[in-house]
């Protein structure tokens, strides 16, 4: 994510997402604070291989009674060849600090830009 526009898209996306999902386990924050990075990474950013891959891992932690998503069902799901194969680069981004999907809180942001 090169912007903070681009990462409070990817959140907001997140989190219309998981309002939809129907797991006796989820919880505020499941996908949009707690697998951001993990789901961008996953994803390469496309809507069609999260898509994917939460439905599966839906599918998975129905099946498995876990009844959340979390990296542990997530890693159990496969994706499509495209997004694998990216993934590796974005991982070692995210790990290293160079690359986050997760937007700046608002107080640091409205610190930067003068209190406005």
């Amino acid at each position: 994510m090169n912007n903070e526009e681009q990462r409070r898209s990817w959140r907001s996306l997140l989190l219309a997402i998981e309002q939809r999902l129907v797991l006796a386990g989820k919880y505020p924050g499941m996908l949009a604070d707690h697998l951001s990075d993990y789901l961008f990474a996953r994803s390469t950013g496309h809507i069609g291989s999260l898509m994917t891959m939460i439905s599966r891992g839906c599918q998975r932690a129905i099946r498995t009674g876990a009844e959340r998503l979390d990296t542990e069902v997530l890693d159990r799901v496969n994706n499509d060849a495209a997004a694998e194969a990216a993934r590796a680069q974005l991982e070692a981004s995210l790990a290293g600090g160079r690359l986050t999907s997760r937007p700046r809180p608002a107080t640091r942001l409205a610190a930067r830009s003068g209190g406005a």
